[in-house]
């Protein structure tokens, strides 16, 4: 039995991982009762659980129907990569001049990163991943581009990513070196550039899977209608 002082943080991180690999599928029903027994405790800690999910955009809560697991699209997907692109470029050209010869808390994250990718732990990955390019956004000092950052939720979305898409971890750990070389110049241009490339690459893999999808759903509406 898990330590009552954690056991949201256990139920929380378990849910997530089976919405991230597929286990739990977009409608299914996230029942309280039945939870709370799997883990062996009250349902207290489950519906703290079920809320920490929903604001990280994994499940939808509605009155009187429960909980179930929320359909993050491959549009949804492309469109948070793009806007990520443009924050982190303008925040970058922000840093630059604070974070020149300032960047060992990014190379200790990008150390970490690239650790991480070399021994495929998905979740070290994100974790040190979302530590580096918010180290970027927070040295831009403007609170409200922080504001923005942090509310598209990347937690969940680097973790989609990984795992969904599955791209060789250890050659994208790397791009992030160039990043840090152009800030340690004071290069916030440059490394604005690049992290705007950064995110676009990922962008550009999900919007060939959301124009996939509808060509399928034109066709099926076709066949539907003929």
């Amino acid at each position: 039995m898990f330590e009552r002082k954690c056991m949201s943080d256990v139920i929380r991180d378990r849910i997530a991982g089976r919405i991230y690999d597929g286990s739990l599928q977009p409608g299914e029903r996230l029942r309280e009762l039945a939870i709370a027994e799997e883990f062996g405790t009250s349902q207290t800690p489950v519906r703290e659980a079920l809320r920490e999910l929903e604001a990280l955009r994994l499940v939808h809560s509605e009155a009187y129907k429960g909980t179930r697991v929320r359909e993050i699209t491959a549009r949804e997907m492309t469109e948070v990569y793009l806007v990520r692109a443009i924050l982190e470029q303008r925040a970058a050209e922000l840093a630059g001049a604070r974070l020149e010869n300032n960047v060992e808390p990014l190379n200790q994250a990008v150390d970490r990163i690239c650790d991480s990718a070399a021994d495929g732990d998905v979740d070290g990955y994100a974790r040190h991943n979302l530590d580096f390019h918010r180290q970027i956004v927070v040295a831009a000092d403007n609170m409200v581009l922080l504001q923005t950052w942090d509310s598209l939720r990347f937690e969940a979305k680097i973790r989609i990513n990984l795992i969904r898409k599955m791209p060789s971890i250890v050659e994208r750990a790397a791009e992030h070196r160039p990043i840090v070389a152009a800030l340690r110049l004071g290069d916030g241009d440059a490394a604005g550039r690049l992290l705007r490339e950064h995110s676009e690459s990922f962008a550009a893999v999900w919007a060939e899977e959301a124009a996939a999808q509808l060509k399928t759903q034109e066709m099926e509406s076709q066949e539907t209608s003929s």
